[in-house]
């Protein structure tokens, strides 16, 4: 699985279009979010979207390449992390909706 923050509904929009409509993800799943970071020595408070992508661990590469090239801030926050146990059919699916290359 793969999580982004992007700053807007629109941003995270494009993002999560664009790397389902390129396989590279079968899901994109977008909230609002409120956060808190430091950045350059001085605490931030902001609003943003939250994207989490189902996909496959061969895809992450690419993935978290795509979304750096679309991305709007200097230094996005996209990392992956492991999925856990799941619903076979359900990691079948994935499998099936995402790039086999």
């Amino acid at each position: 699985m793969a999580y982004v923050t992007a700053p807007d509904r629109t941003s995270a929009r494009k993002i999560a279009r664009t790397i389902v409509e390129r396989r590279l993800a079968a899901c994109a799943n977008l909230w609002p979010v409120e956060s808190m970071y430091r950045w350059r020595g001085h605490r931030e408070e902001t609003r943003e979207f939250v994207i989490v992508f189902k996909t496959r661990k061969a895809l992450l590469r690419k993935l978290m390449a795509a979304v750096r090239g679309m991305h709007p801030s200097e230094v996005p926050c996209i990392v992956s992390y492991p999925m856990g146990p799941a619903l076979p059919a359900y990691l079948d699916w994935i499998d099936a909706e995402t790039d086999q290359r």
